[in-house]
C-alpha cells in the first residue's frame, strides 16, 4: 500500500509524516504538496518542506495549479470575481490552489471507481484527537470519492510530537502565526489582518486591491480599509502583532489602548 501524505508544510502534516515513514517505510510513502506563490507562501517554510523531505528520504511530489509561481490567492479569487460562493463554502483560494490540483493528480495518478474504495492507497492527513469533526468529514468525502483516510496523530502509539526532536525547525512563521498557511489567508479572522498590516504592507495593499475588484469585503466586519486607522493607531500604540494571543486577550488589549488614548485630554487644555 502507498501512503499519500498531504503535505501542507506545516508542523502537523510534517510529524504525520514521519510516522508515516518510521512505520511503513520511505519507498511506500508519497509526499504530496502544492508549491504556493512565493509573494505569500513565506520561504521559510519552503525550507521547511525541503528539509522534512531530505530528513525522511522521500522526495517532494507536486500538484501545483498552472502557474502558481506567478498567481497568489488573491489573483486566483480576482479571476474569479469573488472570495468564495457562499457564506458556508470553502474559498476559492483553497478550491483552486490545491482542491483541483490535489483531485487531477489523483485521477491521473491512482483513479478510482467509487463506490468501491481502493484497498493500495491511503490518503494521509495531520488532524489530531482534537479535530474529530474534520476527521469525520474528510473521511466522509474521501471515501465517496473512493478513497480511504489514516490520521496518525490520532494514533496509540506514537513516536514523535515535534519536528524538533529530529533537529529541525518548524517555520518561523508558526512565532507570529497559528498555522503555516498563506500570508494574508482569506480565511483568517481581523487578528490575522492587523498582523498582515503591521508586517507585510505589500500584501495588506494587495488584499485591499482584491476587496476593490471583487467588491465584496474579505473579513465579515468590513472592508480593510475600513480598519486602517484603528489598526495605525494600535501599531502607534506598540500592541504585538501577533496571532499566539488569544483573540479575547488581544482584542482586550487593543480596546484598552484605544480608551486609554481617548481619556488623555485635549492639548489645548495646557
Amino acid at each position: 500500500m502507498k501512503h499519500i501524505v498531504c503535505f501542507s508544510g506545516g508542523h502537523s502534516s510534517a510529524i504525520a509524516a514521519v510516522e508515516v515513514v518510521r512505520k511503513f517505510g520511505a519507498e511506500d510513502t508519497i509526499l504530496l504538496n502544492h508549491d504556493l506563490c512565493p509573494r505569500t507562501e513565506d520561504a521559510d517554510i519552503k525550507r521547511f518542506k525541503k528539509q522534512v523531505s531530505d530528513y525522511l528520504g522521500v522526495p517532494i511530489t507536486y500538484a501545483n495549479m498552472p502557474g502558481w509561481d506567478v498567481k497568489d490567492q488573491f489573483d486566483v479569487c480576482m479571476e474569479i470575481k469573488a472570495f468564495k460562493a457562499g457564506a458556508q463554502s470553502t474559498a476559492f483560494c483553497t478550491n483552486r490552489l490545491k482542491t483541483e490540483p490535489f483531485h487531477k493528480w489523483l485521477s491521473e495518478h491512482y483513479p478510482a471507481n467509487p463506490p468501491e474504495v481502493r484497498d493500495d492507497i491511503s490518503l494521509v492527513y495531520g488532524f489530531d484527537a482534537n479535530e474529530q469533526h474534520r476527521i469525520r468529514r474528510r473521511v466522509g468525502i474521501m471515501a465517496a470519492m473512493g478513497y480511504q483516510t489514516e490520521y496518525p496523530l490520532t494514533w496509540e502509539v506514537r513516536t514523535i510530537h515535534d519536528i524538533e526532536e529530529v533537529g529541525i525547525e518548524r517555520p518561523k512563521t508558526y512565532s507570529i502565526f497559528n498555522h503555516a498557511n498563506c500570508t494574508g489567508c482569506l480565511k483568517a479572522g481581523k487578528q490575522h489582518w492587523f498582523v498582515v498590516y503591521c508586517l507585510y504592507p505589500e500584501i495588506w495593499e494587495k488584499a485591499k486591491l482584491a476587496e476593490d475588484t471583487i467588491g465584496y469585503s474579505i473579513l465579515k466586519q468590513g472592508y480593510l480599509s475600513d480598519f486602517e486607522t484603528e489598526f495605525a493607531k494600535l501599531k502607534e500604540k506598540a500592541l504585538p502583532p501577533t496571532e499566539k494571543a488569544k483573540p479575547q486577550t488581544f482584542w482586550a488589549a487593543a480596546r484598552k489602548l484605544i480608551k486609554d488614548d481617548d481619556d488623555l485630554p485635549c492639548e489645548c487644555s495646557f
